[in-house]
C-alpha cells in the first residue's frame, strides 16, 4: 500500500528535472545534451525538454551545443540556510573557532550516503581542495564523514560500505571494511576524528559531532589545515579542545543538555 501511494504522489518530470540539474559538476561544468543523457541515463529528447524548462525558468543557459548553470541556480541554496536553524546558529561560533585556530572552520550533514558542508567560514585556501556551502565530500576518508557515521546503528554503516565501498583516494586512505569499522568505535569512544592524507595528500581534518535535544548526533563541526603548517599530534593537543567546545556550544542551542 506504501509503495502504491508513494507512485502516485510520484511526479517523473520533477525527478529528471533535478537528475538533469544535479548532473553539471566539476566534471561537466559545460555539457552537451549527449553528456548529459549519458550522466543521468535519460534519453537525449527527454534531456533537451528538460533543458529547455530550466532555460525558460533562469536556471541554465545554451552556448552552441553546450550547456550551463545559472546564478540563479544559488538561491536553492540560499533557501535552504535561510529556513535551517542550524546554519544560523552554528555561524558565530564557527567564526570564534576560525579565529582562535586560526584554519578554516566546517558544519556538515550527512545527505544519503555523503557529506555535505552546510555552512564555512574560511581563513585561506586549503590546498586544492574546493570547499564551500554545498560541496559534497565522501563519507569514509573525511574526519566529518566519520564523525556523522560513528554513531549510526551497524546496520548503516554496513549499507554504507556495501553501497559506496571504501576507494582509494590516496596511499592513506583506509580501505579494509574491518579496520574502518575500527576507527567508527574508536571515534564514538573519545568522542572526535582526526584524518590526515587520506582524502587528499597533506590535508588533516578534524571533527566533533553536533546533537540535538534528544542527544542525537544531526551534524558535526570541523578544522582544516595541511601538513604544511601543523601536525596530527598539535591538532590533537591544540585544536581538539577548541573544536569540542564549538560543538559543545551549538549541540547547547539546540537543546542538548551540557555534560
Amino acid at each position: 500500500m506504501d509503495d502504491e501511494k508513494t507512485s502516485q504522489n510520484h511526479i517523473q518530470g520533477l525527478e529528471r528535472g533535478l537528475a538533469v540539474l544535479t548532473a553539471f559538476d566539476a566534471d561537466r561544468p559545460n555539457p552537451t545534451v549527449a553528456e548529459l543523457a549519458t550522466a543521468t541515463g535519460l534519453s537525449r529528447p527527454v534531456v533537451r525538454r528538460v533543458l529547455l524548462t530550466l532555460q525558460r525558468l533562469g536556471y541554465v543557459a545554451a552556448s552552441g551545443p553546450h550547456w550551463t548553470l545559472t546564478p540563479r541556480v544559488l538561491s536553492i541554496g540560499q533557501h535552504y540556510t535561510a529556513t535551517h536553524a542550524l546554519t544560523e546558529l552554528a555561524q558565530p561560533h564557527l567564526m570564534r573557532q576560525a579565529e582562535r585556530t586560526g584554519e578554516s572552520a566546517t558544519l556538515a550533514v550527512m545527505d544519503g550516503n555523503e557529506v555535505v558542508y552546510i555552512a564555512r567560514v574560511p581563513v585561506r585556501r586549503v590546498l586544492s581542495v574546493t570547499v564551500s556551502p554545498g560541496t559534497r565530500v565522501p563519507v569514509h576518508a573525511t574526519s566529518l564523514g566519520r564523525v556523522l557515521l560513528a554513531w549510526e546503528p551497524d546496520e548503516r554503516v554496513d549499507e554504507v560500505i556495501a553501497e559506496c565501498g571504501l576507494p582509494r583516494l590516496t596511499p592513506y586512505t583506509v580501505t579494509d571494511p574491518a579496520e574502518f569499522r575500527e576507527i567508527l568505535a574508536r571515534v564514538r569512544e573519545q568522542g572526535w576524528s582526526l584524518v590526515a592524507n587520506e582524502r587528499e595528500e597533506g590535508l588533516i581534518s578534524l571533527s566533533a559531532p553536533v546533537r540535538d535535544h534528544h542527544g542525537r548526533v544531526i551534524a558535526a563541526v570541523a578544522s582544516s589545515t595541511s601538513t604544511g603548517r601543523t601536525t596530527p599530534d598539535r591538532m590533537r593537543e591544540e585544536v581538539v579542545p577548541v573544536l569540542l567546545e564549538t560543538a559543545k556550544a551549538i549541540s547547547g542551542e539546540l537543546g542538548h543538555e551540557r555534560g
